[in-house]
């Protein structure tokens, strides 16, 4: 594998480092696999009793509609969190790693130690942001 792009101030990647980051990315995407199974279920039990009870009062209708909301939200973000964290692992090992996805230069060895699954350097980030 070629060597990882790093900030002029940064010290080149060690393989000890590395490896520590993907472990880390890899425990992260056992975690959220498993809170995905987790919250898939959920919505699903919740879906399942949704016709219950079909003489309760609208409290309770919006209690079950709000409980679906959230069980969904969560599996949309654990769907997301995934994914990104799947697509580092690629980016790691394509060589793609620590490239910024929008000006191709060094993401950062310290921003990516913080956020493994960064893509942007923060001056792109920035710039997304404010817009």
């Amino acid at each position: 594998m070629r060597e990882l792009p790093v900030r002029e101030s940064e010290e080149a990647w060690t393989p000890a480092e590395l490896e520590e980051v993907r472990q880390e990315l890899q425990a992260e995407v056992d975690r959220l696999t498993h809170q995905l199974d987790d919250a898939t279920s959920s919505f699903s039990a919740l879906v399942r009793s949704g016709g219950e009870g079909a003489g309760d009062d609208q409290v309770d209708h919006g209690a079950t509609t709000a409980g679906r909301e959230h069980e969904m939200t969560i599996l949309n973000n654990a769907r997301d969190l995934l994914e990104q964290t799947q697509r580092a692992l690629v980016r790691m090992t394509s060589g793609a790693y620590g490239v910024c996805e929008s000006c191709t230069g060094p993401v950062g060895k310290a921003r990516l130690q913080a956020f493994p699954r960064v893509t942007l350097c923060v001056s792109c980030k920035s710039r997304t942001e404010r817009r």
